[in-house]
């Protein structure tokens, strides 16, 4: 698909006034189109999800310090990936709002002002994590075994040479969605993670490599991604992309406008769940089993408002470049809906089951009830919060209003999921559910300041920012 943007044509001074006084433009995305943008999206999460279970499984062969290796470096990895997937996301913005205003000059070097960018942070965290590999496994985490520690130290060594192959995957394909093609990165993730599931057969029952056999597989997994979507990026030519090692600090200075905060915003959120781990693991192993089963499967039911969510910067980020604001609120609104009924779809149909996915964990009685009371309040709360969490937010992000989210989103993590869990776990003696009802608490509080913000339309002075 390429620019499907019928644009009125107005100047940056009457658009603001034209999406207010005729709402009733040709809409700038389709049924068909917002289907075709956001099944695929649907699908690269689940198999992502799937293969990240059958992985784990996988590697589960090689005993328990393996495992724990790579756990604690993949705790690491996430908050360094946020960092790529923060700066992808303000490039997505930038690249989505240029194609709203059929600017293909500056579509072409968004894209390439976004390559130079995450190249540069990748190629820097590669060789930091490189060279305070050990020292800095060792900071973290203190004391820990010695087989734990030799696994970390050799995985995260085969992880940090990934580093630039992933951002340059992420990147590429942050660019396929703002022009709303969704497909090829679910295509091509559908093919790396079968490859990797292949190449962790292969490297650990095999040739018996261990968890150095897992990060080989992972590495090449992610340099055939890496390479694949660049040569697709290149041969389909949805856009051009103007490769410049030169900065342009107009174009670089709006992708960091909106990768800074949002970058920040997955940093911090992720040091609050690494300190709300250690307070799970003060409960003992009945809530540790509990909250990891709960957690994976948990992670289905959100699957519908995740990729929601990841469509909503492509369609509000073209809206706004088009300069239709009253078309960016329709959407936001349209998507929320949408995103409510999956999930009032999915996790009712997964409610009745629940009790039987949790067998498949062979987990004692008393952590299987726990495991199914967690899932049971999150399913429920999916269903009334979730949404309005989570999905507004990336659409206010693509309207420019990234310091709001931020400073809502950070605020209400630490206030509401770190010191409510505290309090309830704790004082009230509510245990592990203690904890997952702050976590709530934390979505009801973003829920109503994200609706607030979309409803009383303050977000619409940053939008104006982008077509002046």
């Amino acid at each position: 698909m390429r620019h499907k943007i019928r644009f009125a044509g107005l100047d940056s001074q009457n658009r603001e006034q034209a999406s207010e006084i005729n709402p009733k433009h040709p809409e700038l995305f389709t049924g068909p189109q917002l289907k075709h943008l956001i099944f695929p999206l649907v699908i690269e999460q689940i198999l992502a999800v799937f293969m990240g279970m059958a992985d784990t499984i996988m590697v589960a062969s090689c005993g328990e310090a393996a495992v724990s290796g790579i756990s604690i470096v993949d705790t690491i990895s996430v908050l360094l990936i946020g960092l790529f997937g923060a700066m992808a996301a303000g490039g997505s913005v930038v690249t989505a709002q240029y194609i709203g205003k059929k600017d293909d000059k500056n579509v072409a070097r968004a894209a390439g002002q976004l390559f130079l960018a995450i190249g540069g942070i990748s190629l820097f965290l590669m060789a930091f994590t490189l060279i305070f590999n050990e020292p800095l496994l060792q900071v973290i985490y203190g004391s820990i075994d010695k087989d734990v520690l030799e696994n970390a130290r050799i995985y995260f060594y085969i992880s940090s040479i990934s580093y630039p192959f992933l951002a340059f995957y992420n990147s590429a394909a942050a660019l396929f969605r703002a022009v709303g093609n969704s497909k090829v990165s679910m295509q091509i993730s559908l093919f790396s993670n079968l490859f990797n599931i292949a190449g962790n057969a292969l490297l650990i029952y095999v040739f018996h490599l261990g968890v150095a056999g897992a990060g080989i597989s992972t590495l090449i997994s992610r340099i055939i991604s890496a390479v694949l979507i660049l040569i697709l990026l290149k041969k389909q030519g949805e856009f051009p992309v103007e490769f410049r090692l030169k900065p342009d600090k107009r174009i670089l200075g709006q992708i960091l406008y909106i990768g800074i905060p949002n970058g920040l915003e997955n940093s911090i959120f992720q040091l609050g769940k690494l300190l709300l781990s250690s307070l799970i693991a003060g409960f003992g192993t009945v809530a540790i089993a509990a909250n990891a089963v709960a957690s994976t499967i948990c992670g289905l039911e959100i699957i519908p408002a995740n990729a929601i969510g990841i469509a909503m910067v492509t369609v509000v980020g073209q809206c706004i470049g088009a300069g239709e604001l009253s078309q960016a609120r329709h959407y936001m609104g349209r998507l929320v809906k949408t995103a409510y009924l999956w999930l009032l779809v999915l996790n009712l149909s997964l409610l009745p089951f629940l009790r039987v996915i949790c067998g498949l964990f062979q987990l004692s009685a008393e952590t299987s009830a726990l495991a199914i009371e967690l899932m049971v309040y999150h399913s429920i709360c999916c269903m009334l919060i979730h949404p309005l969490s989570f999905c507004l937010t990336n659409g206010l992000r693509a309207a420019n209003d990234v310091r709001f989210t931020m400073t809502v989103s950070i605020c209400s993590m630490w206030i509401c999921r770190i010191v409510m869990a505290y309090l309830l776990s704790l004082y009230f003696g509510l245990g592990l559910m203690g904890i997952w009802i702050a976590m709530t608490i934390d979505w009801l509080v973003r829920a109503i300041f994200f609706t607030t913000r979309v409803l009383g339309g303050k977000w619409r002075r940053y939008a104006m920012r982008s077509l002046n």
